[in-house]
């Protein structure tokens, strides 16, 4: 499985093999500062090798909904600064923790600036993407993520979660589809809206 998951994870974080350098971090903020609402699918390599599909919805600043394919069917909410899990096989309410505890936080803030001190760790460009490694310089210990972007256009493509307790999670992102109204009622209920929302 571990090894199905690491082909399928090269196969779709393959970037466009024309991009030709690295994109500088103020190209990348203002990217992120201009991108507002994306709708896109999404597949989740976890950090025993096994995966999860879903959809995937943000709308910038500090919203955003995962909804997991069958069999997980889970959803996770992020508004006002707070991260709901809500899980259909539980009869428990839904597990709540505050947004600046995981790094999403960056991607979902109002202001990006990745040229803010001691928040990015890491530029690099692997011949084909832009990978940035970012951290939360206010809470360092809530861990890191790598954000891949594509250029011509710029496109994050992908990204990596590193926890405090050193596990990794990444999330390929598919087609994205920026812009648009999204319905509100996206980020107020963990209640499935399945394939034929969008």
């Amino acid at each position: 499985m571990k090894q199905i998951a690491f082909a399928l994870a090269l196969t779709l974080a393959a970037p466009a093999a024309w991009a030709a350098d690295k994109l500088p971090l103020s190209e990348i903020s203002n990217y992120l500062n201009k991108m507002k609402t994306v709708q896109t699918s999404f597949t989740q390599v976890n950090d025993d090798g096994s995966l999860s599909t879903g959809k995937l919805w943000i709308q910038r600043p500090g919203k955003m909904r995962f909804e997991y394919d069958p069999p997980d069917s889970a959803v996770v909410l992020a508004r006002t600064g707070t991260v709901l899990i809500f899980d259909p096989k539980s009869n428990q309410p839904p597990e709540q923790y505050p947004l600046k505890r995981t790094p999403l936080s960056l991607v979902l803030a109002r202001n990006v600036n990745l040229g803010q001190a001691n928040m990015v760790v890491g530029h690099d460009f692997d011949g084909t993407a832009t990978v940035v490694t970012a951290q939360d310089p206010k809470n360092p210990e809530s861990g890191r993520i790598e954000l891949m972007f594509t250029d011509k256009p710029v496109e994050l493509r992908k990204w990596v979660i590193h926890d405090n307790a050193g596990t990794q999670t990444t999330v390929l992102l598919g087609e994205l589809t920026e812009g648009g109204r999204l319905d509100q009622s996206l980020f107020s209920s963990g209640k499935r809206v399945g394939s034929g929302n969008r």
